[in-house]
């Protein structure tokens, strides 16, 4: 157990800060470098791509003349500012760069928070000479030591396309994750679980993607008032590598700070583990007979939102499929690295095949955040309760596991629905489609149960054999990697479905691999000590 000394000293308030810094740094030493290190590949390996794909002036004015046209795919990447390979990086990946930056910043500011007021930890820290909003201080400098980093990877990775652009586009992703850092901070006041702390800023952030798609689909400028609603909407109006609008920055700075006083005056009104919202007692209704209906109670909310989340991206997708053939034309390299992801078949058939495919990568997050439900229950102290009861481990632990391994199922089922609604047609193969990346998916999370099972220090570390995966199959792919670094990830042996052929020996041998992985992480669990 780490002991905390803390000098007085400073702000009575801030007392500790530094030293809980570190500590925080100390326990993120792998979740922030793998978060970075995924954000900075994608967008810093983007010009040469793109070099690639349009590397003449004709072919760039071809491209930009059909996003002026397509409503549908500027509602997924947003609208062209330049013709540069600058200005076609910040558009191709800034928006989701900035969205991974958020992803990044929710998790650390949760998890130093309200996570440690959770598990208890928190109210040991404060006995000591700990200041009152030191820890939400140290958590919120956790996230911009993170976010600085990545800002000046993107800034340096990009300056030989032009450094005024690239600096631009690293302190316009920073900036989108410390608003929701920010953000986090304050919904970690007002809610007495991570779980929902966590859920609810990726609502927002969720949101905030829907609000600038819609005013993008609607304009090709940025000019809709729904883009300037949401904060991923002012990084693209910050227009890095054509003309930049540097006064979009005190945007971001006037949301953090508003944000920041907020959680800030909020912290210093409350006792430690309390919240602002009011939990329920009990269930309101019906009875918990069983440890898998207690599973249940406690997922079902993540369920509902990954599920609804799912089936409307599937809609989406669906609706730009023929849009997206219409853009990619007679473009070899960009029919190249679609057909990479999504198979040798006909085009529309390739493009379903690789949004089908990261659909299945982001799937690997949902599976992996709810087999580490697990780990929280048993770090909280929860599951002793329930556990010195006639309840034994495997039991307590296979209600978790099946709302984690049915739900990966169902999300990729609601997804199916959605990209048939969406395209209108082909609605047996796509649902097939669908179902067969589920056991690429169950890797992912018999690996999570493998390692809280097993190695319950490294639980956590499931994260960063996640963010490996989906960024193996989103960046590879774009960079003419060779095939055995493809064959790292789980994906890469699954067929290329709807179009390719059915290839049951991958998808059995995987199915195999999970159901491996998933027995030696209970035969752990049901072996070692409880953590407390």
């Amino acid at each position: 157990m780490t002991t905390f000394a803390v000098r007085p000293g400073g702000s009575r308030h801030l007392a500790g800060t530094g030293t809980l810094l570190r500590f925080a740094l100390r326990r993120d030493r792998l979740l922030i470098p793998v978060w970075i290190a995924m954000n900075a590949l994608m967008v810093l390996s983007m010009p040469g791509t793109l070099e690639g794909l349009y590397g003449t002036p004709s072919e760039r004015a071809g491209l930009i003349r059909q996003m002026e046209t397509n409503s549908s795919l500027r509602a997924m990447v947003g609208p062209v500012f330049g013709d540069s390979l600058g200005a076609l990086t910040a558009w191709r990946v800034g928006v989701y760069a900035g969205a991974l930056a958020a992803v990044m910043s929710l998790l650390v500011v949760v998890r130093h928070t309200r996570d440690e007021e959770e598990s208890g930890r928190q109210e040991l820290v404060a006995s000591g000479m700990v200041g009152r909003r030191a820890a939400l201080t140290a958590a919120l400098l956790a996230a911009a030591v993170a976010n600085g980093v990545l800002a000046l990877l993107v800034t340096a990775g990009l300056a030989g396309q032009g450094a005024t652009g690239a600096l631009a586009l690293g302190l316009g992703i920073a900036a989108v994750g410390m608003v929701f850092a920010t953000m986090a901070a304050i919904v970690a006041q007002l809610t007495e679980s991570a779980r929902l702390a966590r859920g609810l800023t990726a609502a927002v952030l969720g949101a905030a993607f829907v609000l600038r798609a819609a005013g993008d689909s609607g304009t090709d400028d940025g000019s809709s008032v729904l883009t300037w609603l949401s904060p991923l909407g002012w990084l693209e109006n910050l227009r890095p590598y054509a003309t930049e609008r540097w006064w979009v920055l005190a945007l971001f700075a006037g949301a953090v700070a508003l944000q920041g006083g907020a959680a800030y005056a909020l912290a210093g009104r409350r006792d430690l583990g309390m919240s602002f919202l009011p939990t329920r007692p009990g269930p309101a209704s019906g009875r918990l007979g069983s440890a898998g209906a207690l599973a249940w109670r406690l997922q079902r909310g993540g369920v509902l939102g990954w599920s609804i989340g799912f089936f409307l991206a599937g809609v989406v997708y669906g609706g730009m499929t023929e849009g997206a053939a219409d853009l990619v034309g007679d473009n070899e390299g960009a029919r190249r690295i679609i057909e990479r992801m999504g198979g040798q078949s006909g085009l529309t058939d390739a493009f379903l095949a690789s949004m089908i495919g990261m659909l299945g990568l982001v799937a690997a997050l949902y599976i992996v955040s709810s087999v580490l439900r697990l780990h929280g229950e048993e770090t909280s102290g929860r599951a002793e309760p329930v556990l010195a009861n006639a309840v034994g481990r495997l039991r307590w632990a296979a209600g978790h596991l099946l709302i984690a391994f049915g739900g990966a199922a169902l999300i990729m089922l609601l997804a199916g629905l959605g990209l048939a609604v969406g395209y209108g047609r082909q609605t047996g193969p796509i649902l097939g489609a669908c179902l067969a990346q589920l056991p690429a998916v169950w890797v992912v999370g018999g690996v999570a149960v493998l390692l809280h099972g097993a190695l319950p220090r490294a639980a956590m570390a499931a994260w960063g054999v996640a963010g490996a995966v989906l960024l193996i199959g989103w960046v590879g792919p774009a960079l003419d990697v060779p095939q055995a670094v493809l064959d790292v990830s789980p994906f890469g042996h699954l067929p290329k479905l709807p179009g390719g052929s059915m290839e049951w020996g991958p998808v059995s041998v995987l199915t195999g691999v999970a159901v491996v992985l998933v027995a030696a992480g209970l035969a752990g669990l049901r072996r070692r000590d409880m953590s407390t």
